[in-house]
Parts: structure tokens; C-alpha cells; sequence
């Protein structure tokens, strides 16, 4: 049974950080392409960050510069990252992580609809 599992999400002034975690069970977070989501109240889900499974990140332009996606490799752990720097109140959202399998390694997407596994989400709050 694959679960993905997201956490460090919490309470922070705006131009704080946090670091998002992803752990996941029953698959290889390498073999896929894992992206991350959020939804704020009343918006529709977005992407936010994505990273193809050669390890290819890509960005929303609302956190160009201040989002980081990470992978640790050596991976015993089997988690992926999301460090977010210099938050905003608009940052406000639960955030998700999800995973798709391409068999071309290059490719990652915000295609939400195609995700074949997702997490239960984990809330991040900007204010002050």
C-alpha cells in the first residue's frame, strides 16, 4: 500500500520559512516525478514545484526565488523537501505532495488530474 505521508507545516510571520517533508511508503520516490500542490480556502488547487525523477525541478512563478524542492538521494529516508523561504500571507494553503510515473525521466508536470498518488496535505499559515 503506497502512502505519502507530508508534515512541517505550521504557524509563521510573513518572511519566515519552513521546510516541508514528504515521506513516502510502498514506492521509490526516485522512480517518480513528485510535485507539490497547495490549496488555499475557496482557490482552486495549484502547483506549486515539481521535480522529475532524474531530479529536474521546476517552479510557479509565485515562488520562483523562494521555494527550494530537494531530494535527498542517498535516501534511506525516501523523502523529498520543500524549503520555502521569505513566506507571504498569499503563501497561506495546505500543501501536498504527489506522485506521477513517466517513463521518461525528464518529464514532470502540474497536470493534478494525472497524479497517482497524493498525501493527506499539511496546512502552512502566513501571519502575523
Amino acid at each position: 500500500q503506497v502512502q505519502l505521508v507530508e508534515s512541517g507545516g505550521g504557524l509563521v510571520q510573513p518572511g519566515g520559512s519552513l521546510r516541508l517533508s514528504c515521506a513516502a511508503s510502498g514506492l521509490f520516490l526516485d522512480s517518480y516525478a513528485v510535485v507539490w500542490f497547495r490549496q488555499a480556502p475557496g482557490q482552486e488547487r495549484e502547483g506549486v514545484s515539481c521535480s522529475s525523477s532524474d531530479g529536474s525541478t521546476y517552479y510557479a512563478d509565485s515562488v520562483k526565488g523562494r521555494f527550494t524542492f530537494s531530494r535527498d538521494r542517498s535516501n534511506a529516508k525516501n523523502t523529498v523537501y520543500l524549503q520555502m523561504n521569505s513566506l507571504k500571507p498569499e503563501d497561506t494553503a495546505v500543501y501536498y505532495c504527489a506522485t506521477r510515473y513517466y517513463s521518461d525521466s525528464l518529464i514532470c508536470d502540474f497536470d493534478y488530474n494525472g497524479m497517482d498518488y497524493w498525501g493527506e496535505g499539511t496546512l502552512v499559515t502566513v501571519s502575523s
